[in-house]
């Protein structure tokens, strides 16, 4: 996925936000808008356009007469898709990935519940659909084709649920099920037994059994954590 606003100041922010995000600028530690200009051979402009996206992640601080002051990490937007992206590319992957699937846990089965007695017609085919894709795409190492579908899959429960708060984690969850396939945690092809649970969960939903929707992605975000303990432990 690229940087948001691609261009000249989308380079910096490539360099510079997964260096604030991997420790090596730590909290405190203070950026002057002109050197990072001359370093990054762009125009103040420039740098300043990128500072304000870091400054609307809450990763930095810009003061006059002061400089540019990184942040406390317990300051960051860490909901920030971008943030996400970052700390998922750095060291931090294996605490990142974690924190996230355990948020999952948290919320995704109660989304569920909420889809089996509010989704549409609509919304309950596009599941369905979704679930096919992932079967279709389960086998012979086609992670990416699977990945599209499982995010799409997850992004129509969370709407469906007729939560916003939910709906509005829908890239939260995009991006750890990308980092999962793209840093490579996830095993060669999907569990069968993930990918069957899916096809469950979409008739589950489409039955509007709340009950069974909710166990069926519980037992689905166990096995995500079940898998990290595996692979990135």
């Amino acid at each position: 996925m690229s940087t948001p606003g691609r261009g000249l100041h989308g380079h910096v922010l490539d360099t510079l936000g997964p260096a604030i995000t991997a420790g090596e600028y730590p909290p405190g530690s203070v950026l002057r808008t002109d050197e990072l200009a001359q370093r990054f051979d762009v125009s103040r402009s420039v740098m300043r356009e990128a500072v304000r996206v870091l400054e609307s992640m809450h990763l930095v601080e810009s003061r006059r007469r002061v400089g540019v002051t990184v942040r406390p990490k317990a300051e960051w937007n860490v909901y920030d898709p971008q943030v996400i992206r970052w700390r998922l590319a750095g060291a931090d992957r294996p605490h990142q990935l974690r924190s996230l699937t355990v948020l999952r846990s948290a919320v995704e089965p109660v989304a569920a519940a909420l889809a089996a007695r509010n989704a549409t017609a609509e919304q309950c085919a596009e599941l369905t659909e979704c679930a096919l894709g992932m079967v279709a795409n389960s086998r012979g190492r086609r992670l990416e084709g699977y990945l599209v579908h499982d995010v799409a899959f997850h992004r129509v429960i969370l709407t469906a649920s007729g939560n916003e708060m939910f709906a509005r984690l829908g890239e939260v969850v995009a991006e750890v099920l990308t980092g999962r396939t793209q840093h490579e945690v996830m095993f060669e092809d999907p569990d069968p037994a993930a990918v069957t649970l899916h096809v469950q969960l979409a008739e589950a939903i489409r039955a509007a059994d709340a009950t069974r929707a909710e166990q069926l992605t519980r037992e689905i975000t166990t096995g995500a954590l079940h898998e990290l303990d595996i692979l990135a432990p």
